[in-house]
């Protein structure tokens, strides 16, 4: 890969790939994070409260949700935001800086569906 330091490109070194590896995945891994980031950007219409979320992705639990979501807000890549109409509500949306994420989803659906077919073929 190639970088731009000091106004110059150079190629990147194989430490400073893995660092980024690392802290992608710190960020980003899980069973959890990427799922509900796809979830958030292909309902970007919506209002997507908590008991949605819960809901609809499928397998997680309320409280295994509640964590990934207040990491991906610590992070940028979805807003939480409260209403006080007559109940209260909190609803959460991805961000511009979380859409960034979209390619990445994009090729793992991309992986996982040509893996299941090859998968199934065997």
């Amino acid at each position: 890969m190639k970088i731009i330091e000091n106004n110059t490109e150079r190629e990147t070194t194989c430490g400073e790939e893995l660092r980024a590896m690392r802290d992608s995945l710190e960020i980003l891994g899980g069973k959890w994070k990427l799922m509900i980031l796809r979830y958030l950007n292909n309902r970007q219409h919506q209002d997507i409260h908590f008991k949605k979320l819960e809901r609809e992705v499928d397998g997680i639990s309320a409280k295994m949700l509640s964590k990934q979501l207040k990491e991906l807000e610590t992070n940028l890549l979805i807003t939480r935001t409260v209403t006080d109409d007559n109940q209260l509500m909190v609803f959460y949306a991805i961000t511009e800086y979380g859409k960034s994420v979209t390619p990445l989803t994009e090729n793992l659906v991309e992986w996982g569906l040509k893996h299941r077919k090859k998968i199934i073929e065997t």
